[in-house]
């Protein structure tokens, strides 16, 4: 088979530490293997908030992708991307989203309106939208107007990892929290629900940039601060690799307070481990956990989730069954070789389509 030439355009530079970044990256490395010859288009910084000069500057650097080469734009920058730069490319585009843009929270009224209808009006310009979960599909359908025949589901692989073991025999257990430091995220639902666990030993590890959102970085120190959890919540921003591995392989609980997921690879990741979980259901995350895998409460609710830590860290036998069913369902993720291979038929659909 003749390899496909195709431009992915990714806003801002491709080792950001974010799921949609390693996302990206994941994908780009494979499409050699399925018939792909994809280049990397990086599209300005400013994305999901750009300037008119960045607006400029991504409306030449997208017409400037040969006419013969299949196009995929990431969902940070397109459903910022304005309608009339979309219709003046004139050629077939397929969208990747990985969750809405006016779904992030901390976003003013205003500016999450603006973003559900900039993004409504660019997918409705795209061939094909590939979604990593079929939540997301789900919410495109109803609150976006994308039809279904248009929709792609991709959901992103999850690599092998040796099983956890947990804390040291003595030590407090350990609880760790992935994902960078954001609103969306609950960081500050999580550390409301430990302050009222202040009896009970634990530990809390957050994994995660630090640098995206400066204030509520602040607020979070000054919150874990203020309820006497200064030295048992540490934050330990971007890690490497290795360390990252370390940190899952001594947890003996994963946690996500999250109050959206558009899929949750660092809860496939606590899967893929064997940690037990609890984990709000905002987004996808409620289908990515297993029932069984994890105590489960709504996005936001400190009570609920306060109560769920508490059964997790006083229950040692419940914490070893949800163990049990987590390693269980980790061996049945899909891999990475699975999302780029449908991505990579899809991006030949969108060419196919239009001759």
């Amino acid at each position: 088979m003749t390899p496909l030439p195709a431009a992915f355009a990714v806003p801002g530079a491709l080792d950001t530490p974010t799921g949609g970044y390693a996302y990206a990256r994941a994908i780009l490395a494979r499409f050699a293997a399925h018939g792909i010859a994809a280049t990397l288009v990086r599209l300005p910084d400013g994305f999901p908030n750009p300037s008119e000069p960045d607006l400029v500057e991504t409306a030449r650097l997208l017409a400037d992708v040969p006419a013969e080469a299949a196009l995929l734009v990431d969902g940070l920058a397109y459903g910022a991307i304005p309608a009339a730069t979309i219709d003046a490319l004139a050629r077939p585009i397929v969208a990747l989203c990985h969750h809405p843009l006016g779904l992030e929270a901390g976003l003013s009224p205003v500016r999450a309106a603006a973003l559900v209808a900039s993004e409504r009006a660019a997918l409705a310009r795209a061939v094909r939208v590939v979604v990593t979960s079929p939540a997301t599909a789900a919410t495109l359908v109803r609150d976006f107007a994308v039809p279904e025949d248009r929709l792609v589901v991709a959901e992103p692989g999850t690599a092998p990892a040796p099983r956890a073991s947990g804390s040291p025999e003595g030590a407090p257990p350990a609880l760790l929290a992935v994902g960078a430091i954001s609103p969306r995220k609950g960081y500050d639902v999580l550390i409301a629900a430990l302050a009222r666990l202040a009896d009970r030993d634990w530990t809390l590890t957050v994994v995660g940039p630090t640098d995206r959102d400066p204030a509520t970085v602040a607020a979070l120190r000054a919150q874990a601060g203020e309820a006497g959890l200064a030295d048992r919540v540490r934050f330990t921003g971007s890690v490497d690799d290795a360390a990252r591995d370390a940190l899952y392989a001594g947890a003996d609980v994963f946690v996500s307070a999250s109050l959206y997921e558009g899929y949750g690879m660092v809860l496939a990741e606590a899967l893929a481990r064997g940690l037990p979980l609890v984990a709000s259901t905002g987004g996808a995350a409620a289908d990515t956990v297993p029932d069984a895998a994890a105590l489960k409460v709504p996005p936001g609710d400190v009570d609920a989730l306060a109560a769920a830590l508490v059964r997790v860290l006083d229950d040692t036998a419940l914490r070893a069954r949800l163990a049990e069913a987590s390693y269980a369902a980790g061996r049945l993720l899909p891999t990475w070789d699975d999302a780029s291979a449908r991505i990579a038929a899809t991006l030949r659909a969108s060419l196919e389509a239009t001759r």
